[in-house]
């Protein structure tokens, strides 16, 4: 393995600092993508990749990602939720990679909720 240099240092210190932030910081916007064992077995890892992917593609510097438990709805996973700053979280149900793009182009970027896929806003009421 080579030798580290002082920019390679740079590039990690960059990149963990980014991640952090990701979870970390305050943002307009924060994404959380369930994984608890149903979420994880139903896909939820790839769900992860796509919102990083879609976040990445973006440039967005203003969303939050993070990863939470079981949401107790194992039969509509994988799920995430996506809360917009001073708005109510809407629980997003039955994701795939291309839904996760929709989703975060026009409910995330957008503001307007992917109705089709939601499952609820709020705690209590559904759409």
């Amino acid at each position: 393995m080579p030798k580290l240099r002082k920019e390679d240092l740079e590039q990690i210190a960059q990149r963990m600092k980014k991640a952090m932030s990701l979870r970390e910081g305050a943002g307009r916007a924060k994404i959380t993508v369930h994984m608890g064992t149903c979420g994880i077995s139903a896909g939820a890892r790839k769900i992860v990749s796509a919102v990083m992917h879609c976040l990445e593609e973006s440039g967005a510097q203003d969303v939050i990602v993070t990863t939470s438990g079981c949401a107790g709805l194992c039969s509509r996973e994988p799920m995430m939720t996506v809360e917009l700053s001073g708005q109510a979280p809407v629980k997003y149900v039955d994701l795939d990679e291309a839904k996760v793009k929709r989703v975060f182009d026009e409910h995330v970027i957008g503001g307007v909720i992917v109705a089709e896929f939601a499952l609820a806003r709020g705690s209590e009421q559904t759409l």
